[in-house]
């Protein structure tokens, strides 16, 4: 399931530092807009503290988490909608993606040159919203164009849903409204999923701040959320370079201590895996066996027999039913068998919609 959310910013605001503290793919950061040109694609692990717990009761031969793909993009800037600077390329690289970790400097240092000469979030982050808008309106003046004549005549039910909801998109984008703020009920979205409109995609912004700021944040990243309290975004402050050095440090202990130094209890980059994953409306269900102890991605609302064949799509086709323990009955009962004894085990159908943390044994027959 290769979902991927794509790290974008403008140049210089600690992307790819923060691409680099993410994955072992190390992206090149200098100091000089345009030093990542072709997206970096890092397979990152998930954290996920539930597997060593079932791992010290399974002992298992080896764990396996889960993972999330991030893409960092190259630096956007003003005229990319119409191709100035790395613009095409910009766009055609986060349309791939499924969601948007917006990178915005919320730090000051006269060592780093920001591109427009001053530090001020808001204003970057309205010159990619912008950018984004435009490309978006072109995609939708582009479809009305093709589908106007059919609805105005009336004879074509299909086209003249798509007409309404594509004259939405526009109005809210001439408002400088990004396309995620329109309200489509459940019955509307399968007629604009070809679309792919870059604004509509789920967005997390991340206040890249001083090592000062990076447990309470500053005036930037207040301002930041001012600006986007209606936008159903979740921000995160993260200290980049601070990041950085903890990633330099060899063991768990030594990076532990450096956290609670600065005041934190867990790292910057492991909040951002675990937002991103969440972004991507992905969650887990867990396997449990002397051989491994794993982690599988699924999407939120699947049923057993869509994550069955997750493992293995034999596994769909053949689904029998499912056996399923709770994570925290597992964890207080101690073993399978304890849990079975005590009714803790349930076995469910093709129906079930699976959980976060479910911890599942699939029967099936081909």
């Amino acid at each position: 399931m290769a979902l991927q959310c794509g790290i974008v910013g403008l140049p210089n605001v600690g992307k790819s530092t923060l691409f680099n503290c993410l994955s072992n793919a190390k992206a090149q950061a200098a100091n000089f807009p345009f030093c990542t040109i072709e997206p970096n694609v890092g397979v990152i692990t998930v954290p996920d503290e539930r597997l060593n717990k079932l791992a010290e009761l399974v002992n298992p031969q080896r764990i396996v988490p889960t993972t999330v793909e991030i893409v960092d993009i190259a630096g956007l800037v003003k005229g990319a909608s119409k191709g100035e600077g790395l613009g095409n390329k910009f766009l055609a690289n986060i349309r791939e993606t499924d969601a948007i970790i917006h990178v915005l400097r919320c730090f000051e240092n006269d060592n780093i040159v920001h591109v427009d000469g001053s530090i001020n979030p808001l204003r970057d982050k309205e010159i990619i919203d912008i950018e984004l808008q435009l490309k978006d309106l072109e995609t939708i003046e582009s479809r009305i164009n093709k589908v106007q004549k059919q609805a105005q005549t009336g004879g074509d039910k299909t086209a003249k849903i798509l007409y309404d909801i594509l004259l939405k998109y526009r109005e809210a984008l001439l408002q400088g409204k990004s396309a995620r703020t329109v309200f489509l009920d459940k019955a509307e979205k399968p007629y604009v999923k070809d679309l792919f409109l870059l604004t509509d995609k789920p967005v997390m912004y991340i206040c890249n701040v001083d090592e000062a700021s990076a447990v309470n944040g500053n005036a930037y990243v207040d301002a930041v959320r001012e600006a986007v309290k209606n936008e159903n975004a979740e921000i995160l402050i993260v200290a980049a370079a601070t990041e950085a050095d903890i990633a330099e440090l060899e063991t768990y202990e030594e990076r532990q201590m450096f956290l609670e130094e600065v005041g934190l209890t867990e790292s910057g980059v492991a909040r951002l895996i675990k937002s991103a994953y969440k972004l991507l409306n992905l969650q887990t269900f867990l396997t449990a066996g002397p051989q491994e102890v794993r982690a599988w991605t699924f999407h939120e609302g699947w049923k057993a027999p869509q994550c069955a064949g997750v493992i293995h799509s034999d596994f769909e086709k053949g689904f029998i039913r499912a056996e399923v323990i709770k994570y925290d009955d597992y964890i207080t009962l101690g073993s399978e068998a304890a849990c079975k004894e005590a009714g803790k085990m349930n076995v469910e159908g093709k129906d079930y919609v699976v959980q976060d943390g479910d911890i599942m044994h699939f029967r099936f027959n081909v």
